[in-house]
């Protein structure tokens, strides 16, 4: 780092060169000169050294070639390169990169959620140790600074709420399905078509990506470690047409929602599963790849995060906020900030005891008596039902199996769970029944 007329120039070492990496170097090169003058005239920025796993590759003629390198240790270790940003994804070798920084007090910018949300603890441990800080904005909701404001806006908020759609793939994929009445499988392949899903959706349609994400923000506001095998986690694989239609006709719309709640005894609640959001909710209103996050603060009240939660430029915006942050850090020392775990203790509420209302698919053969075999038990365990539907197919109003649809009132999760496993075990239905919790947001 050198300095001429008060001016730092910071090299930086980047991990990883693919879409957001790429968008990390053209965003340096098209804003730096305002990036220099917004501080003040006295930081520049600029790429040093580029991790990559094939440096033959063709790349963007953004990417100087000069810079690239396989082996992750020249990047880090580089005496020119004072912030690292890790971009490679992955728990492995990301790790030794942002491990290996942190020692040698090199201030570290990721976007991985997966790397933060299972071995954060050992992470930010380091991050304590050496008084490092770790800046992570791009790996929770794209170009929305929802973690800049959990940080540091609402720092003398407590936050009793975050609820919201922080996963782009997910939500575009149900869009199609309630507006083009398509099949998970059809709109699942339209959004990899438009570049809106990875060769393997996995992580997004099973609903981890976006369960990272809320373990971050739930860390962020409540200050204990969360590990993910705590975590409720149902993706939307199982949604179909019908269900999507059944939620038009009671006034819903069907997201895949994060649900991050303080009970009045401290304890969390955290989940994440496709639910029926009332209409009249502003997060119905969210569409296609973009995310949303409500918060609720017990001073700021209620307000709403909302911007592409994914994508090159989004994504790199986010990265080069925090570069930016980061090397403020290194030319006034200001104390360590960054994500550290600061409660005593918490606890998550187990997902048996959260309660909500909810709409359960069963997959039943079509004779006599299946309401009342299915009713006889849920009364047997006092869980009320508000309603029952069980919807012809035009094309086929004498097929032998159906969906048959309950409405059930607010009721403790574990409860349900044991009146569903006795009606699995019932001879009239053919399939595990599929829930879906209706939110009162």
């Amino acid at each position: 780092m050198t300095s001429s007329n008060n001016e730092k120039n910071f090299g930086i070492g980047l991990a990883g060169c693919g879409t957001v990496g790429t968008g990390v170097i053209r965003a340096l090169q098209r804003n730096g000169e305002l990036i220099r003058q917004r501080t003040g005239g006295q930081m520049t920025m600029a790429v040093k050294r580029v991790l990559v796993r094939d440096a033959t590759k063709s790349r963007d003629e953004a990417v100087d070639a000069t810079m690239l390198t396989t082996d992750w240790r020249a990047v880090v270790e580089d005496p020119a390169v004072h912030l690292v940003v890790e971009l490679i994804g992955g728990t492995g070798l990301a790790f030794e990169i942002v491990a290996r920084a942190l020692e040698l007090g090199k201030p570290v910018i990721t976007g991985n959620k997966a790397l933060l949300a299972e071995r954060g603890v050992e992470l930010f441990a380091l991050s304590k140790k050496h008084q490092v800080p770790i800046h992570f904005e791009a790996a929770v909701a794209g170009g929305i600074p929802i973690i800049k404001t959990v940080q540091e806006a609402f720092v003398g908020n407590r936050m009793t709420a975050l609820c919201g759609i922080i996963n782009g793939t997910s939500n575009y994929i149900l869009q199609r399905m309630s507006e083009a009445r398509l099949d998970f499988q059809t709109a699942l392949g339209e959004a990899q078509a438009l570049g809106y899903a990875e060769a393997d959706p996995t992580l997004d349609v099973n609903g981890w990506d976006a369960a990272h994400k809320a373990i971050l923000l739930a860390t962020l506001a409540y200050g204990f470690p969360i590990s993910p095998a705590d975590v409720h986690v149902v993706g939307i694989e199982q949604v179909k047409p019908i269900d999507i239609d059944f939620a038009k006709q009671l006034g819903y719309v069907v997201k895949l929602l994060a649900v991050i709640r303080e009970h009045a005894d401290g304890a969390v609640e955290l989940r994440l599963q496709p639910s029926f959001v009332s209409k009249t909710h502003i997060l119905a209103s969210v569409n296609g790849v973009f995310n949303a996050v409500a918060v609720h603060g017990d001073g700021v009240g209620d307000a709403l995060f909302y911007g592409r939660g994914a994508g090159q430029d989004p994504t790199a915006s986010a990265v080069v906020a925090d570069l930016v942050e980061a090397a403020r850090s290194l030319c006034h020392a200001q104390g360590h900030r960054g994500f550290l775990p600061w409660a005593a203790q918490g606890r998550l509420l187990p997902i048996e005891d959260t309660k909500t209302a909810y709409y359960v698919r069963f997959d039943v053969t079509d004779r006599p008596g299946v309401i009342a075999e299915i009713a006889r038990v849920l009364a047997d365990h006092r869980i009320g039902i508000s309603g029952t539907h069980s919807p012809v197919n035009p094309e086929n109003p004498d097929a032998a199996f159906v969906d048959m649809v309950f409405l059930l009132h607010s009721c403790p999760f574990g409860l349900l769970q044991t009146a569903l496993k006795e009606i699995f075990a019932l001879d009239c239905v053919n399939s595990e029944p599929v829930v879906f919790r209706i939110e009162q947001l």
